[in-house]
């Protein structure tokens, strides 16, 4: 396997600029990432106050389908581009998705001053319900309980979920918490994850009005 090759650039949208980011200017809180290797080419754009809104095309219909769920339970802005070697399988697609999409996350929340930390969701969807609990700790470690009930599900096999949260939280420098509580339909049981995982995350990185310019650490540092 090529070693890997990614370059951060700050987003060039004129409708939002980057600045630095602090707890008084939430308005900024926008990364872009490039990754380019021998096997995918990818780009994120991810904006933490934005308003849901997507534009992801990865080749794989489904992962799609769930990385809109993040930027819409999320209340991010979204944009992914990946172009990925799909003839072998999809795990290197998405494997750099999540490396993208955590260096992305990470260099928005800047020093992390002034967020809420901490989030959690507990989201049904018909008989399936799954719980997630995320913390901005500084430190990547992923904890995944979820025997999904088929292989794969619209093109995306159901082992690379974990693939993807993996490599996020590896990148994002979070700690992520997954359980699939119940369910006997694999769209639904991984749906209801995402859809969990956008509405923690969400929480985590909203600012408390309580806490402004404070990194909620005693610490004092993330």
């Amino acid at each position: 396997m090529t070693a890997a090759k990614f370059t951060a650039k700050p987003a060039m949208d004129t409708d939002a600029p980057v600045a630095s980011i602090t707890a008084s200017s939430p308005v900024n809180r926008v990364a872009e990432v490039s990754r380019s290797t021998a096997e995918t080419r990818v780009s994120v754009r991810v904006n933490l106050d934005g308003a849901g809104q997507a534009r992801i095309a990865t080749g794989i219909g489904f992962f799609d389908h769930m990385l809109d769920q993040i930027a819409r339970h999320g209340l991010i802005d979204l944009r992914i581009d990946a172009a990925g070697d799909l003839h072998i399988d999809g795990h290197h697609t998405v494997e750099d998705v999540g490396i993208a999409l955590g260096q992305a996350l990470r260099q928005a929340a800047g020093d992390r001053a002034g967020i809420r930390r901490y989030g959690w969701a507990l989201v049904p969807l018909d008989a399936a319900l799954a719980r997630v609990a995320v913390d901005f700790s500084g430190r990547p470690g992923l904890v995944m309980e979820a025997a999904f009930t088929a292989g794969a599900v619209g093109g995306l096999e159901t082992q690379l979920v974990r693939e993807f949260f993996q490599a996020l939280v590896n990148h994002a420098h979070i700690t992520l918490h997954i359980d699939s509580l119940r369910g006997g339909n694999a769209h639904h049981q991984i749906e209801s994850l995402f859809k969990a995982f956008g509405r923690a995350l969400r929480m985590a990185v909203e600012f408390d009005p309580r806490a402004a310019g404070q990194v909620p650490s005693t610490k004092g540092v993330l």
